[in-house]
């Protein structure tokens, strides 16, 4: 039986299923609090777990940026880092039990073993607010993913929401 991925410091901050409303704003679900989805609770799932890595790594990234809206805050370090959590999560949940596939985690897994995880990051996520490490390889990653990752679709799979601590107390 696997293992559920509970990390003990970032499940403070995600410590209950989202109550009430999800506040959105351009496209955007506002809040100062990450509340993890209950499913990632439960579910054991390789894929589910890897995702809950990643989107706990990144809340836990926000938060530490700040600002009026953490869940609006980002960073190149935010980004790169919880991918880097995602892929650790799935090598180690996928060694359990090496018939479980996900396409888009195998992809990442190969970017990563290529040695470009920074550069895909940079290519397919990035924002202008980003200060990117002046020693990417951006020509030949993308001579790579010409080859390599033709008709590739960049995802993302948060497993919870951002909300306002108050409201939800006040729902409660």
């Amino acid at each position: 039986m696997r293992r559920l991925l509970l990390i003990p410091v970032l499940m403070s901050i995600a410590a209950a299923a989202c109550g009430g409303e999800i506040y959105l704003r351009d496209g955007v679900t506002d809040g100062d609090t990450f509340y993890l989805s209950d499913i990632a609770l439960r579910d054991d799932d390789p894929v589910l777990q890897s995702w809950v890595s990643y989107s706990l790594t990144r809340s836990a990234c926000q938060l530490q940026i700040g600002g009026d809206n953490p869940a609006r805050a980002t960073s190149f370090d935010c980004e790169l880092t919880a991918r880097q959590h995602l892929l650790e999560t799935w090598q180690e949940q996928r060694g359990e039990s090496p018939v479980d596939v996900d396409p888009y985690l195998d992809d990442l897994l190969f970017v990563q073993q290529a040695g470009f995880l920074d550069e895909y990051v940079a290519h397919y996520f990035r924002r202008k607010s980003w200060q990117l490490p002046a020693d990417m390889q951006s020509e030949a990653f993308h001579d790579w993913r010409r080859e390599f990752l033709r008709g590739h679709k960049p995802q993302t799979r948060l497993t919870g929401s951002w909300n306002y601590a108050e409201k939800v107390r006040q729902a409660q």
